[in-house]
């Protein structure tokens, strides 16, 4: 598969970077969700794929664990028509964000980066027109993440937030972020020993960042379980 470089392939500015270190053990299956078919693709094929027409991403960056690493590589290089760097993962969430920012920070800091979309692989669905919202939003007033109403909202793993829109909200993925701000709030996060459950959380305890919210979209569901992949394949199926 021929590679574009990069004057091609993007202008500078977005770095999206993509979880997916966990370990999937309630899928109940030996290797990474992530590396799961759906209808024919893998999920962090999916996942990645939606990026690629959006013409301002310069960097694409997949979290995993250590011991995926040589598969990821050889995944993404067969499947995508352009580089997605691996990093490898820590032991939550929170530290698999702040591993995949470390990496960011020279770009960051030069201001060749000027903003972060996190994303999870467990949501291969998110279609490239959520992320051009997400990215638009967070250019205009510094954070955006996708919502879906959720009036009567169990709090089991998934994350909530009030918003002018809705009495209670569920979060999605992707969120996007200013990233010099967000770099900082992870930094200061590091030097406290805080751990978010979500990027949002972090940002709204270590910065002033005003986040927006964006219509989320319905397909865009989290594959956790056996059950949610076949809903995930019926979406694809129409």
């Amino acid at each position: 598969m021929q590679r574009r470089t990069s004057a091609e392939r993007a202008v500078e500015g977005v770095a999206c970077v993509w979880l997916a270190a966990g370990s999937g053990s309630r899928m109940d299956t030996p290797v990474n969700k992530a590396f799961l078919l759906l209808a024919g693709r893998a999920m962090v094929t999916r996942a990645i794929e939606a990026t690629l027409d959006l013409p301002d991403v310069a960097e694409r960056i997949l979290v995993v664990a250590p011991h995926d690493m040589a598969a990821a590589r050889e995944r993404l290089s067969r499947d995508l028509p352009f580089a997605v760097r691996c990093v490898e993962g820590g032991s939550s969430r929170h530290e698999s964000e702040w591993n995949a920012l470390c990496v960011l920070a020279p770009d960051i800091e030069a201001g060749r980066i000027d903003l972060v979309v996190i994303h999870d692989v467990a949501r291969p669905l998110a279609d490239g027109q959520l992320f051009s919202d997400v990215i638009q939003i967070a250019r205009e007033h510094g954070g955006a993440l996708p919502v879906q109403p959720a009036p009567a909202l169990v709090f089991v793993e998934e994350a909530a937030v009030a918003a002018a829109e809705y009495e209670l909200v569920a979060v999605q993925t992707p969120q996007a972020f200013r990233a010099r701000p967000l770099l900082d709030a992870y930094r200061k996060a590091a030097k406290v020993g805080f751990v978010g459950t979500d990027t949002a959380s972090c940002v709204e305890r270590f910065s002033d960042l005003p986040v927006r919210c964006v219509p989320g979209r319905d397909a865009n569901i989290k594959i956790t379980y056996a059950d949610d992949l076949a809903s995930a394949q019926r979406l694809l199926a129409g």
